[in-house]
């Protein structure tokens, strides 16, 4: 793990989250997110905030629910048709059999609580991340569980 912090490949990484972000069925630009995991310089999976399989999703409905409803970012995750961009990099990986105990996620944006819970018990070691999120009980549970949580300019 020590190997991949502090080095080109962090920034490598993260950009790729970037560009797998720009997958995302999120009907609003600003809220596209991308995750990939990576363990000894290899990706493992990767994921992309978007309607989970068979539903439409918010970019195909024309509307965001979220914005109809008018919920504020960081609150009733529930209420919304995407799933998370982690929360489908660590499904992938449970789909394809893909061990991520030890890895490290490189997101677009710092994990919400949700997120943070099953990163910590997937066993991910280490979280990069490019921009803040109004969530610090998030932070918190990260903190606790020992996780370890960069943010990074790129």
């Amino acid at each position: 793990m020590d190997e991949m912090k502090n080095t080109k490949w962090d920034k490598r990484f993260l950009e790729m989250a970037c560009n797998v972000a720009s997958w995302s069925s999120c009907y609003q630009q600003n809220r596209q997110v991308g995750a990939v995991i990576a363990k000894n310089k290899r990706i493992l999976t990767t994921g992309y905030n978007g309607a989970s399989c068979g539903i439409e999703s918010c970019k195909d409905k024309g509307e965001c629910l979220r914005r109809k409803l008018n919920i504020p970012s960081g609150t009733r995750h529930e209420l919304c048709y995407a799933t998370h961009a982690e929360q489908n990099a660590i499904v992938q990986a449970a789909r394809m059999g893909i061990a991520i105990e030890g890895a490290t996620l490189y997101c677009t944006h710092q994990p919400c609580t949700i997120c943070a819970k099953l990163i910590i018990n997937s066993g991910i070691k280490r979280i990069v991340y490019k921009e803040g999120y109004p969530d610090d009980f998030s932070l918190q549970l990260i903190k606790e569980a020992g996780v370890e949580l960069d943010q990074l300019e790129i």
